[in-house]
């Protein structure tokens, strides 16, 4: 038990400490932080080697925080979980914060949030007390104490930022609210509001109140559609550990660890509420790599796309099947895993160019080749390449749709919609990721990047780690992986298909053979360039075709030009539509303060009626 007590209140304190700690001993700060963070990923890998149990109901520590002799009913409210599901994404949690503080120890650009190492030592700790959290009440404090945390490691001295913070913590606020609303629900239906103990069907409105209030605060936090407008500013404006820790890995593991909390505990979702997670799911994907598609900045390009992703573990958690439990959990780690490592790969690049235009880039495959290999592994993960462990989730939820469709009811007739929309998704997500490496990596270095060198050993290292997850995770996914540390999670169920890691490897090592191949066979070493000319006068020294530019064709179809429109005018950021709606609202209200006692009087007699009819 006392593991579980240090997992939760020594980063906290720890953070807490550094507040006092003198800005002038900021590496100080950063080694105490690595420190700590590696302290907390011994004690996750010791909480993780303990029995296993299948998440849900049992396996507590019945007030391991306090007193065994206090009263009964303070003890149970402080009951906290300890099954295999809370043990993984404490794991992971682990992993990720301490590779963070590592990274930022290199990285130059942690300096333009204060207090960054504090504030990131707290958010490990609130992120371990929910994910523990059994009582309802105790899971929202640390919950929404997370908010905060955004708030803090995105908030810098840049308008941009400021407003970016501002705008994350008014939706994470909003949607805590919302949550509150449904745990206060949740407890008049079964009075509790002890996880464990709660099972509530969807089968009323009351009931479905609840489990959607519920969804909206997993949605937000996770970055799901309609909720997800602050997860590309914050990718933008936030520095890249910042992103590669929090909308990136944390964000979506917590967020999607209590979506499968709600889906596999807390509620038994009907028919119809099944087919609104399966739309929001798919929804998610599209409109989200949509975005993507014609995105020029590439930090903003990868926030789009970690919201594309969620829309895959939706997808799978929604299913209710074992192997699609497990799909969208293995999902979860695995897009933690390559966005991570892409937003670091990201801030490596920011770091030696000062850029974060595609089209101001390119050719620094060179100039930085372990960034270049890293980032092309995780763009082959992200876009669902084998063998890679993007491919190995994704094709056990395009497995778990098809098993899906032998159900008899509304969502499970529809379901090669929701395959083909999956499978089109990981097509959209390639083409954009092609934008990504060539436009950054790939064709002539510009004049001004040729002193340029690889980041810190304390900056790649943590890319190379990170890539040989993801390569480890697929390769081994159907052997080790799933089986040993999903399996014991959902419980056990068969793969079907044409899978196999060792083929898919065999298939790929030939297709870049095959490619050097014909590389070499045509003589091609370097690039030519020419002058251009329009009307006889020379144009350019040397004409340029930017990658971003390719892409441009997309939003100039009809259909995609409207929507591509809306979404520069703000029509699918809830944000701005609810801020509209108050401002819209508040001036309807100050029109009715015009000074005449008449209309006052006219206001009072209407209140007065409309209650009286209430009432009878």
């Amino acid at each position: 038990m006392n593991e579980y007590f240090l997992l939760i209140f020594l980063p906290v304190v720890a953070g807490i400490l550094l507040f006092i700690v003198p800005d002038r001993l900021k590496p100080v700060k950063g080694i105490f932080t690595v420190l700590v963070t590696a302290v907390t990923l011994i004690l996750a890998i010791i909480v993780y080697s303990y029995k296993s149990s299948k998440f849900g109901p049992g396996n507590l520590l019945p007030g391991f925080l306090l007193p065994s002799t206090l009263n009964p009913s303070i003890e149970s409210f402080f009951t906290f979980q300890s099954d295999a599901l809370a043990r993984l994404i404490v794991l992971f949690i682990s992993l990720f914060g301490f590779l963070i503080a590592v990274y930022s120890l290199a990285f130059r650009g942690t300096g333009s949030v204060r207090h960054y190492f504090p504030w990131l030592l707290i958010t490990l700790g609130c992120s371990y007390g929910a994910v523990l959290a059994d009582n309802l009440l105790v899971f929202i404090a640390f919950w929404g104490a997370l908010g905060i945390t955004l708030y803090k490691l995105v908030q810098g001295e840049s308008e941009a930022g400021s407003a970016t913070a501002k705008k994350t913590l008014i939706l994470i606020g909003a949607s805590d609210s919302i949550m509150i609303v449904g745990i206060a629900i949740l407890w008049k239906l079964t009075g509790t509001l002890n996880m464990s103990e709660i099972q509530v069907s969807t089968g009323n409105a009351i009931a479905c109140t609840a489990f959607i209030a519920l969804l909206i605060g997993s949605f937000t936090k996770a970055g799901a559609f309609p909720f997800h407008s602050w997860v590309p500013d914050y990718a933008r404006d936030a520095p890249a550990s910042s992103s590669a820790f929090l909308p990136a890995s944390l964000d979506k593991l917590l967020g999607i660890y209590f979506l499968a909390r709600i889906l596999t505990g807390l509620f038994f979702p009907g028919e119809w509420m099944t087919l609104l997670l399966l739309v929001t799911g798919t929804a998610t994907i599209i409109t989200a790599v949509m975005m993507a598609l014609v995105q020029h900045n590439y930090k903003r390009l990868l926030g789009y796309h970690a919201v594309s992703q969620v829309g895959y573990m939706i997808l799978g958690l929604s299913l209710g099947s074992f192997i699609g439990i497990a799909a969208g959990l293995f999902h979860m780690v695995n897009h933690a895993l390559y966005k991570s490592g892409l937003f670091l790969s990201a801030g490596a690049i920011e770091q030696n160019t000062g850029k974060t235009e595609i089209e101001d880039l390119g050719g620094l495959s060179k100039a930085m080749p372990v960034t270049f290999a890293a980032a092309l592994i995780f763009a082959m993960s992200i876009s669902g390449i084998p063998p890679l462990n993007g491919f190995a989730s994704k094709w056990m939820i395009y497995q778990a749709i098809i098993d899906f469709g032998a159900g008899a009811g509304p969502a499970n007739k529809l379901w090669f919609i929701w395959l083909a929309l999956a499978v089109l998704g990981s097509a959209l997500t390639l083409a954009s990721f092609i934008k990504f490496l060539g436009g950054i990596f790939m064709g002539r270095r510009k004049d001004e990047f040729e002193g340029i060198r690889e980041v810190p050993v304390l900056m790649w290292l943590p890319l190379s780690v990170i890539a040989l997850f993801c390569i480890g995770f697929g390769v081994l996914a159907t052997g080790v992986i799933v089986p040993r540390i999903f399996m014991p999670v959902t419980g056990t169920f068969e793969f079907s298909g044409l899978w196999s890691a060792g083929t898919a490897s065999l298939m790929i090592l030939i297709s870049i053979i095959a490619g050097v191949l014909v590389y070499l066979a045509t003589g091609i070493k370097r690039f030519r360039t020419s002058d251009s000319f329009i009307g006889g006068e020379k144009f350019y020294d040397k004409a340029a075709y930017p990658a971003p530019e390719f892409y441009k064709t997309f939003s100039e179809f009809r259909f995609f030009r409207v929507l591509y429109k809306k979404a520069e005018e703000k029509w699918f950021d809830i944000y701005d539509l609810s801020r509209n709606a108050v401002l819209w609202f508040s001036h309807l209200l100050s029109d009715t303060h015009n000074g005449i006692l008449s209309s006052y009087v006219l206001w009072v007699f209407a209140g007065l009626i409309i209650m009286l009819i209430i009432m009878l």
